[in-house]
Parts: C-alpha cells; structure tokens; sequence
C-alpha cells in the first residue's frame, strides 16, 4: 500500500469481508493476540479465545445471515485509527432486521489492539459508575 491510511481502509474493508463471509476463524485472525473487544453492551473480552466465544452467536450462524454495508470511514493513520459507521442487516427464517452502528477500530501493525462497538438501540445501557 502506498500509505498507512490506504493500507488501514484495506484491513477495515477486509475485517468487514470476513464478517459478511460468516468466518469466525478469520474475524478471530484479525485481532493481536492480547486483542481486546468491547462489545456494545459494555463487556469486554481480552485474546482469541474470548472474542471467539463473544463473536460465535453472531458469526456462527444462530442468529441469521449477516452482512455488513459500509457507511462512512475515518482514517487518524498515525495513531492507526479508524471509525466505521454501518448497517448490520440480519435475516434469519425470511425475516429482516437491521441495526445500524459504529466500530472504533484501532490497529497496530496489521492486527486489531481493540475493536469498540456502538449500536443505535430502543433503550440506553448506563454504565455503573
């Protein structure tokens, strides 16, 4: 790639194929080894196997076909950054739904350090403080 900001929509357009493709090897692949992922409901799962186990529900099938579209992408390329609005359409027995969200993506090298993620939902979750 030409610079780290072409080379960071790459990562961010290829962690979303492996999604669509429902491979959960693949999305696990993308993430440092000591990889974290805060899901949208305030859980957090440090290593492969932890974000395996959070992912499987969604990746694995029991809740539908998944497909990611992509909204709009922002690059901070020297901090290896990226937010990435989108669309999650699942459709599980002929029916549809769709959820939108964000993902704060941080990348160190060609390896996830921490995925964020924030969907738009009925009602809010606080956090305990």
């Amino acid at each position: 790639m030409s610079n780290r900001r072409d080379e960071l929509i790459n990562l961010t357009h290829q962690f979303v194929d492996a999604f669509n493709r429902m491979s959960l090897d693949d999305v696990v692949a993308f993430f440092a080894e000591d990889g974290i992922y805060e899901d949208s409901t305030g859980g957090t799962h440090v290593g492969h196997d932890a974000i395996r186990t959070a992912f499987e529900p969604l990746v694995g099938g029991s809740r539908g076909k998944i497909r990611f579209d992509g909204e709009d992408v922002f690059i901070e390329a020297d901090s290896g950054k990226v937010l990435a609005s989108w669309r999650l359409n699942i459709d599980k027995d002929g029916e549809t739904s769709v959820i939108r969200g964000i993902d704060i993506l941080e990348f160190e090298a060609d390896k996830l350090k921490k995925k964020m993620a924030y969907m738009k939902v009925d009602k809010p979750h606080l956090e305990n403080t």
